[in-house]
């Protein structure tokens, strides 16, 4: 849903790139329904342009969005240092490392997969034992796109919020297949620095500072192989445990 909402968003722009958005998921939404983004053009300035996008479903809003653009211009720059980790070349394919559970994963492991990841360490959903919490891997599209610097925008969106989520869990004892947990993604906001291209390796490296009254909170950074900090990223998660009942 972001990175649809950010395209949406993104086609009533007649001038400057993402540079930056926040957005909510409210409610749970139906793969089997349509979406319907309605966009609220806020403000065409002269270098920042605003926008905001409600997902609709059922008839009501499941997802809330706010992107900003801006004309690229010069000013100040610093950034942190990139990671020092093994090149993408030198790491397995995602679908490599699952082949020891390719019977349980079934109909996920067969179908097409649009981003490819190489995760450096051990596989998050697999590890039997409690981390710190970090999490590095590297990320690209699978296949070559068109250059259109929104669609790049769009597709690392996608990407973003597919493995950040598991740093959080990363320094306990629960999973995913926990039947007792319960985790959804509550806010995601990033914050685009550098041009880039989604279809060229991009290093994620992510952190979770803390998780506290329910909620963790997940931090993340994508560098190009030059090493330019291209975007950074925040995201919220419901991290809820069940109580038992019974004896």
């Amino acid at each position: 849903m972001a990175g649809q909402a950010l395209m949406a968003a993104g086609r009533t722009v007649e001038h400057g790139q993402v540079h930056s958005l926040h957005s909510y998921f409210l409610r749970p939404g139906d793969p089997n329904v349509p979406i319907l983004y309605e966009v609220d053009r806020i403000r065409d300035g002269r270098s920042f342009t605003t926008r905001r996008v409600v997902a609709v479903q059922h008839g009501r809003a499941i997802f809330n969005l706010s992107a900003s653009f801006h004309d690229l211009e010069a000013g100040l720059e610093h950034q942190i240092p990139m990671p020092d980790v093994p090149a993408p070349e030198s790491l397995a394919p995602l679908y490599e490392r699952l082949q020891p559970w390719k019977e349980e994963l079934t109909e996920w492991f067969d179908r097409p997969h649009p981003i490819d990841q190489r995760h450096i360490g051990a596989l998050p959903w697999h590890s039997t034992e409690v981390g710190e919490p970090y999490q590095r891997l590297w990320i690209r599209a699978d296949g070559e796109l068109p250059d259109d610097p929104l669609l790049h925008a769009c597709v690392a969106t996608y990407a973003s919020d597919m493995s950040l989520f598991d740093t959080i869990l990363a320094p306990h004892e629960t999973n995913w297949d926990d039947p007792d947990f319960m985790g959804a993604s509550l806010d995601h906001c990033m914050w685009f620095h550098q041009p880039f291209r989604a279809d060229e390796w991009l290093l994620y490296d992510t952190d979770s500072p803390v998780a506290a009254q329910g909620r963790g909170l997940a931090r993340g950074f994508l560098f190009d192989r030059q090493g330019r900090l291209c975007v950074s990223l925040a995201q919220e998660g419901l991290v809820r445990m069940r109580t038992r009942t019974g004896a």
